[in-house]
């Protein structure tokens, strides 16, 4: 139950923050990073099992691992920079967190072009002439 200790990390530093804010606002801040840190820490096992999982998926299925990899990263810059935004956006830096998003939003189109190219040449040759 990774679940209960995650809320309960939560929970606790949420306590914790909401005493300290008052004195030491910087601290508070510094509670909050570093238990988004912890909690992201934590769960990077687990996605690495999962992506283990979907590369087995892919080599059984002869998908081009090459597309895999891809949605893989744009999936990754999506977390990254939505966990990012919200350090920030904990920091009361909303601009900035607007530019993370839309930074990751960004890369993510970048990244995205080689499929999108693939999929619109493959619905170009189903076409008829």
């Amino acid at each position: 139950m990774e679940i209960i200790q995650v809320v309960g990390l939560g929970l606790i530093t949420t306590v914790l923050v909401l005493i300290i804010k008052e004195q030491k606002p910087m601290f508070a801040f510094l509670l909050t990073a570093f238990t988004g840190i912890t909690i992201f820490m934590f769960l990077i096992g687990k996605v690495s099992n999962v992506i283990g999982v979907l590369e087995d998926l892919a080599n059984r299925a002869d998908i081009n691992m090459i597309f895999l990899k891809t949605i893989l990263k744009i999936i990754g810059i999506a977390y990254i920079a939505e966990f990012g935004a919200q350090i920030v956006r904990d920091a009361g830096q909303e601009a900035i967190a607007s530019k993370i998003e839309l930074s990751g939003k960004i890369l993510i189109m970048v990244m995205a072009i080689p499929i999108v190219s693939v999929i619109i040449e493959t619905v170009v040759k189903l076409l008829p002439a």
